[in-house]
């Protein structure tokens, strides 16, 4: 049989077992409809959990088999055939996409995203929550786009499952998976050598392989330390995801961050562009400092001003624990090796991750370290951005708040991951036949509104029932495993397929506030039980190992359900995974969402199941915060929301009118709404709003988005700077290192004060400002009035200088009325010119006048 290859399609009659096995092996599949479906078809008896692992689906079934069903089923070998053509056509360097049309001159771009998970699929389980959910939809945007990513992550061969006790109380039980049974292979070299390097920790070195898997057009590199030459105990520390011992988390951020730039390295890849999520990954920077300072030649800051342009740093969260701190002496003994190779003091490098510099006996955060090294930093939504300058303006010492260079991207997810296969082929029917190609096209998604209804409400109830039974069978197994007896097993009929459905995802933690729909469990049990329009709540999610509060919360659900005769309607689904992830999204029509505003720094559950034709009914925060407000006015709700934007007078009453809004809103508008059907059982309003939210939220709350502003915001920027940084020997780069410190010097014997300003009672006309320049020259100084207007801050007026007096300086700043301002309500202050800084705010480098 011929086996020649051209135009990246197919010269053959049938695909090849091997063929299917690389298909299998590129994560892309987890995204396609066609592939899932080649998949099943291959073994129909297989569990939608073993769909999960199609290269050991095939290996289990054998070359033999799969190969006899190509030949002798015509189904099967055209499916094969188109999915294989088209995983090769997506792939072709021919292949047009969005980075080649729209950025087509740049070339250099490649781009490190380093994250300490990633949420792609059951067969690589790696991942915890939101932050793997995020990574995994970038990765799968920049492959969709052509952007050039490598993604870099830890490969944790040990695995957390779940399970309850008979007190509903959750329990850890650990396996171990070995990369033999994921879908990775060994990184290699251009010589084809296995990829191995060095990572040092207190008191010797240990070597780290590196695996690869592929997702899409790109690839995701990780670390391992279960290397034979390693000690037993250094061959388990990346074993297990944010291991709570403190010697084994740094060790664990030292191997992401700096093994990971050395990995990279050993592929011949030298990213310009780094970007770090969370402070897991902060030491990247550090080996990219130091791999620059050898290159080039410079010393510690002059390479830490060519790196800091390309570094982009994006938090996740705004709650405290969230963020890594050590102790001093931790610090000091895992970066002691650094320091020596990067040739500075080890207290200068412990420094940069301390909030006050100079104060020995603080913590050391990845998270400042992250902060003070990067040129971009960012939260995931508009509101956590907010959050985030307020939480960390302590960093760039009296800057105004809204100055503080921390800006937002908000967060988005991929479509075709989440979008189930009904929506898929009805969309394609009715809507577009180019959907699956042009998923984020919002001329495209707003033809929703003409599909007919009863179409979309007999997809939603198909989706409905396979939730169902999905959580029937996890309940059933869940049995088994404890050994019930048969017919208990076989007897399970929890839920109903008929029942208005809320889903629910999340960590068990106090600040989401997963039982504030207990606030009033008489009035909850009344609602679910009503026997006209009946409730079922099914949800999911895990507490951490260690917090006992969490636990605490899950199992008061629990609880509540036993207490109230509400087993069969109020279902947690043990052990959260991305299939059950995948099917909560899809199957939910209505999606909670209860944290404490404001600390959900964006949200993405809701907008999986928002893509589902689920409607959100979430507190005023994350992403929902900003999407809430892009309903069409007179036009259906897209969702509904609990409580208000605020201020509340303490926690207790936020929790108590934000319940009380909870169930107001649920009683009178979401469950009428749902179930006021017309003489075809359709529910006219409701699936007005399905329409309206899947319309409005597609377009603009997908990874595409994301990753374009990504893309446009920060990598295309920092790699233009960092590339004139660097050029002719990086001379620019010493000059502003050079710059920098002679203003750093110099900067405390800036003195600036308002001198005088022309006599009218209002807030109008020339403002003198003087400057004691000391050793510094105007050229250096960017000199600006400020001023309020009845209390409010107006936006700075640069000066200009008009005499030059030895080490004195004259400006003036013309202002215009505005109302009635007193003179006391008028200062200036004195910045470091844009040509040393491109406008970037120096932390420390400020004077206010008196």
């Amino acid at each position: 049989m011929p086996v020649g290859k051209s135009g990246g399609g197919l010269k053959r009659s049938v695909v090849t077992y091997d063929d299917l096995l690389e298909v299998a092996l590129n994560l892309r599949w987890t995204w396609k409809i066609e592939a899932r479906r080649l998949f099943a078809s291959l073994d129909p008896e297989a569990s939608p959990g073993a769909l999960e692992w199609p290269h050991q689906l095939l290996l289990g079934l054998g070359r033999s088999r799969v190969t006899q069903l190509l030949n002798t089923d015509l189904d099967i070998a055209e499916l094969a055939k188109a999915v294989v053509e088209n995983f090769r056509s997506y792939d072709a360097k021919s292949a047009k996409t969005w980075f080649k049309t729209s950025h087509r001159g740049q070339k250099d771009l490649v781009v490190a995203y380093f994250a300490a998970e990633y949420s792609l699929t059951d067969s690589l389980p790696i991942f915890a929550g939101g932050l793997g959910t995020v990574a995994a939809e970038h990765l799968k945007a920049s492959s969709a786009l052509g952007v050039p990513v490598v993604g870099v992550g830890l490969l944790y061969r040990g695995t957390s499952h779940q399970w309850l006790d008979r007190e509903g109380r959750q329990h850890e039980a650990w396996d171990m998976t070995s990369p033999s049974q994921m879908p990775i292979e060994r990184a290699r070299d251009v010589q084809g050598r296995v990829v191995q390097v060095t990572v040092s920790l207190p008191g010797r070195d240990i070597q780290v392989a590196v695996y690869r898997a592929r997702v899409g057009r790109n690839q995701l590199l990780l670390l391992d330390s279960a290397v034979n030459s390693n000690s037993s105990s250094d061959q388990t520390l990346t074993a297990r995801l944010y291991d709570s011992d403190v010697d084994i988390r740094f060790a664990q951020e030292l191997i992401l961050g700096v093994g990971g730039v050395r990995a990279l390295a050993a592929l011949d890849v030298e990213p310009v562009v780094m970007h770090l999520n969370e402070g897991h990954s902060a030491f990247a920077v550090l080996e990219r400092v130091r791999r620059v300072m050898a290159q080039e030649g410079l010393s510690f800051e002059e390479a830490r001003s060519v790196v800091r342009p390309g570094i982009v740093f994006t938090t996740h969260t705004p709650v405290a624990a969230g963020h890594d701190y050590f102790a001093p002496t931790v610090a000091q003994r895992f970066l002691a090796p650094y320091a020596t190779q990067s040739g500075v003091e080890l207290e200068t490098l412990v420094s940069l991750g301390r909030v006050y510099p100079d104060n020995p006996s603080e913590t050391f955060c990845p998270t400042v370290f992250a902060m003070r090294m990067a040129g971009h930093r960012n939260g995931v939504s508009r509101l956590h951005g907010r959050v985030t300058r307020e939480q960390w303006a302590l960093l760039w010492p009296r800057l105004p708040l809204e100055e503080v260079p921390i800006g937002h991207i908000t967060n988005g997810v991929h479509l075709e991951s989440w979008t189930t296969s009904q929506f898929s082929e009805l969309f394609a029917s009715t809507v577009d036949p180019k959907w699956d190609v042009t998923p984020g096209d919002p001329v495209m998604w707003s033809k929703l509104l003409n599909v007919d209804d009863a179409e979309l409400w007999r997809v939603k109830n198909a989706a409905r029932s396979e939730l169902v039974e999905f959580t029937r069978r996890r309940a059933r197994n869940e049995l088994a495993r404890r050994h019930a007896p048969s017919e208990r097993v076989t007897s399970v009929t929890l839920l109903d397929p008929d029942r208005l459905t809320i889903g629910f995802v999340g960590r068990f933690v106090a600040y989401k506030r997963p039982t504030l729909l207990l606030s009033d469990p008489e009035r909850l049990a009344r609602l679910l039980k009503n026997p006209e329009r009946p409730v079922q709540i099914v949800f999911a999610g895990k507490a951490h190992p260690d917090d006992e509060s969490g636990k605490l919360l899950l199992q008061n659900m629990i609880e509540f359900a036993a207490r109230y005769g509400l087993a069969d309607r109020v279902v947690f689904i043990v052990d959260f995974d991305t299939t059950m992830d995948r099917a909560l999204a899809q199957g939910a029509d209505v999606w909670l969402n209860t944290p404490r505003r404001p600390l959900e720094a964006c949200g993405v559950g809701g907008m999986k199941a928002g893509m589902n034709g689920a409607l959100n009914f979430s507190t005023v925060d994350g992403w929902w915060d900003e999407a809430r407000h892009d309903a069409e006015p007179g036009a259906a709700p897209i969702g509904f929301t609990i409580g208000t934007e605020g201020p509340y007078a303490d926690e207790q009453t936020q929790d108590a009118l934000d319940a009380e809004s909870l169930y107001d809103v649920l009683e009178n508008e979401i469950i009428p709404r749902f179930y006021e059907r017309d003489d075809e059982g359709v529910p006219r309003a409701w699936v007005a709003s399905m329409k309206q939210s899947m319309s409005t939220l597609a377009p603009t709350w997908d990874s595409l988005r994301m990753t374009r502003e990504y893309t446009e915001s920060y990598y295309l920027p920092g790699l233009a700077k960092v590339q004139q940084l660097r050029s002719g020997g990086a001379k620019s780069a010493r000059d502003r290192a050079h710059e920098l410190q002679r203003l750093r010097t110099n900067w405390p014997n800036l003195a600036v004060e308002v001198s005088a300003r022309t006599p009218t009672p209002a807030l109008n006309g020339q403002v003198e400002i003087v400057v004691k320049l000391g050793a510094l020259d105007p050229a250096d100084l960017r000199v600006q009035l400020w001023a309020a207007s009845k209390g409010v801050a107006r936006r700075p007026i640069d000066a200009r200088l008009v005499e030059r007096a030895g080490a004195e300086a004259r400006y003036v700043a013309t202002i215009e009325r505005t109302g009635d301002v007193e003179a006391d309500e008028i200062v200036a202050r004195v910045l470091p010119s844009p040509m040393h800084t491109d406008g970037e705010a120096i932390a420390g480098l400020i004077t206010w006048s008196p």
